[in-house]
């Protein structure tokens, strides 16, 4: 079978039952293991405190078109990505390493532009960049390597979703996949809504203090929105043996999109993905003082149902099904 049959979902589920079948019940360093593979970090327990760590990479022509972006911004995104996932555990984000691999004709000025992104949102989330590789290659790649660490025993995970929590997510939904729509394609829109998307997709702003505020109030589950909201709620689903339903009209969607994208703004919306929102579930009490404690829009769009284990149910307001051609960004499977 190849990896494009098997998909970049089942590719994971494989290498992880190999991690896991080796898994040495005696090993003091598995002993400490919180969190394994299939979220969006690992977790483990220190002496004195949950630790946690996350990687990621950016590839050039796939994640990131060197016509579309700047150096400054693709190192910004760089850094984001991976502080995004250390949001969506509640954690605090700490210590980076970053891994290039860069064409030897590349500009000098092309690699200092980047690592000045990636200090500059470094430096506003308190994050250190303590070392890292550089190796050549036809092409650019951008590898971060996240460490970070938890106040408080258990993080946020995927697989606590429980049947009657109800779904929300921060923020609004297919900003980014709309900026992209607009620098792919040079539409055009006033100059508020260009930069609105522009910053949505190039320099998304990670929920970390918003995560971490949602782990305070005892909210159990949530992910942070990369692949596409329908996906990634689906991913939830799936780790906690569930299914969702979720009223699309609910969804907070820009004005922006609906005037500029008018065919599409519900498709990006939910399966446009690179959001770097947080989509969380949990009881209508703590959901009720979430909206109140968190200093972004938090807007329920659904709820958590018993038995259609990993199966996300769109329906309007009327109470109409409908279907989905696609949920959201999966490896592989895009690319043939």
């Amino acid at each position: 079978m190849k990896v494009s049959e098997l998909g970049e979902f089942g590719l994971i589920e494989l290498l992880a039952n190999i991690i896991n079948n080796a898994r040495d019940p005696k090993s003091k360093a598995w002993k400490r293991v919180l969190v394994g593979t299939g979220d969006d970090t690992a977790a483990w327990q220190d002496d004195g405190s949950v630790q946690l760590a996350t990687t990621d990479s950016l590839v050039q022509d796939t994640h990131f078109d060197l016509a579309l972006t700047t150096w400054e911004d693709l190192g910004w995104k760089a850094l984001a990505v991976n502080l995004s996932d250390i949001a969506a555990m509640g954690g605090i984000a700490e210590y980076a390493l970053v891994s290039l691999t860069l064409p030897s004709e590349l500009d000098t000025e092309c690699v200092v532009k980047l690592c000045r992104g990636m200090v500059d949102i470094a430096g506003k989330f308190d994050v250190a960049i303590v070392g890292g590789n550089i190796a050549a290659s036809e092409k650019v790649n951008i590898t971060v390597s996240l460490m970070g660490s938890l106040q408080g025993k258990i993080p946020l995970l995927r697989s606590a979703a429980i049947p009657g929590d109800l779904i929300a997510i921060s923020g609004y939904t297919g900003l980014s996949a709309a900026g992209l729509l607009m620098l792919k394609q040079k539409r055009k829109v006033d100059d508020e809504s260009a930069r609105l998307l522009t910053e949505a997709h190039l320099r998304p702003v990670p929920r970390i203090e918003q995560g971490q505020r949602l782990l305070k109030l005892g909210v159990k589950a949530a992910i942070d929105i990369s692949d596409g909201l329908i996906a990634d709620l689906e991913h939830v689903c799936k780790a906690s043996h569930a299914g969702a339903t979720i009223n699309k009209d609910l969804l907070p969607i820009h004005p922006a999109l609906k005037q500029y994208f008018p065919s599409e703004y519900e498709s990006l919306a939910m399966a446009g993905g690179e959001d770097y929102e947080l989509l969380f579930t949990a009881p209508q009490k703590i959901m009720e003082q979430a909206k109140k404690s968190l200093e972004c829009p938090v807007t329920v769009i659904g709820e958590i149902n018993e038995g259609n284990e990993g199966k996300v149910t769109v329906v309007d307001s009327s109470g109409r099904i409908h279907e989905l051609k696609k949920s959201g960004w999966e490896h592989f499977e895009s690319m043939t």
